[in-house]
């Protein structure tokens, strides 16, 4: 895939995961020519694109004289009060507002860039930078056709994109997806605790959990088998890994404490959208 665009690409907030969309952009073949950055305190790496022709800060009315096709919202939830009104001078019918803020619903984008704009709120994660995220996006009634087909591409360019149509599934994305690679990510930190634990040393306890968790992902990856078959294979009757499961399956186990921590986690996201 080869990102194509006859007008310019808007980048508002070029943080971590603003700038993961951006890079794989550019990978995809998309110009530095055509995008613009606003953050002002844009990484090296951004204020390195601007001599290949990427406009770092522009003003929102120079920005309006190229009636830009995508503005991407990359900034955190609690700043677009700020950010969003005075980009309103972009709300037109050409022009996308592409919102990865979590938590910021629709509706909140609709009073802060006015009723006319036309909206989508997606839920990208952190892997995304690796190319191997997953995006779950939600469209207002105003965007077009054309503009969901370039929904897609531009979040293709890091992952796997899925539609929903009910927005109140966004918070529950949010809740397994967006928040979930810190849940894999601290599952290795007490995979590497455990290890320690048992009488391994630290370094060789941490690359033991990085590598099996990492590496068990990308089973999950290629494999086409469910997860519960991939457990089931490891797993021995009357074995090592039985015995370890019994105790991640058993009462209070792993999957009553998932289901309380994502419960806290949408519930949370439904708290920073109101």
């Amino acid at each position: 895939m080869t990102l194509s665009f006859k007008r310019p690409l808007v980048l508002v907030g070029a943080g971590k995961m603003g700038s993961a969309l951006l890079n794989g952009w550019l990978a995809e073949g998309l110009s530095p020519s055509l995008v613009s950055v606003r953050d002002p305190a844009a990484s090296p790496e951004i204020t390195g694109l601007a001599a290949k022709g990427l406009s770092l800060n522009p003003s929102v009315h120079d920005i309006a004289l190229t009636r830009p096709a995508v503005v991407l919202l990359a900034v955190k939830p609690q700043a677009m009060p700020e950010v969003l009104p005075e980009l309103a001078l972009l709300v037109q019918p050409e022009t996308l507002f592409l919102s990865i803020a979590a938590g910021l619903g629709l509706h909140r984008l609709k009073e802060l860039l006015g009723a006319d704009a036309h909206a989508v709120r997606a839920m990208p994660n952190t892997p995304a930078s690796v190319g191997r995220g997953i995006t779950i996006a939600c469209a207002n009634e105003l965007v077009t056709s054309e503009q969901r087909a370039l929904t897609d591409s531009l979040l293709a360019a890091v992952g796997d994109v899925g539609w929903v149509e009910n927005e109140a599934q966004i918070d529950a994305v949010t809740a397994i997806s967006g928040s979930g690679p810190a849940y894999v990510f601290y599952l290795v930190e007490c995979l590497a605790a455990a290890g320690e634990n048992l009488g391994l040393d630290p370094d060789l306890a941490m690359k033991l959990a990085r590598q099996t968790v990492s590496g068990s992902g990308e089973m999950l990856h290629r494999l086409e088998e469910p997860a519960a078959v991939l457990r089931a294979n490891v797993t021995s009757p009357g074995g090592t890994t039985a015995a370890a499961l019994d105790v991640l399956m058993g009462e209070g186990g792993l999957s009553p404490l998932m289901r309380r921590a994502a419960l806290a986690a949408r519930d949370r996201a439904r708290a920073l959208g109101k």
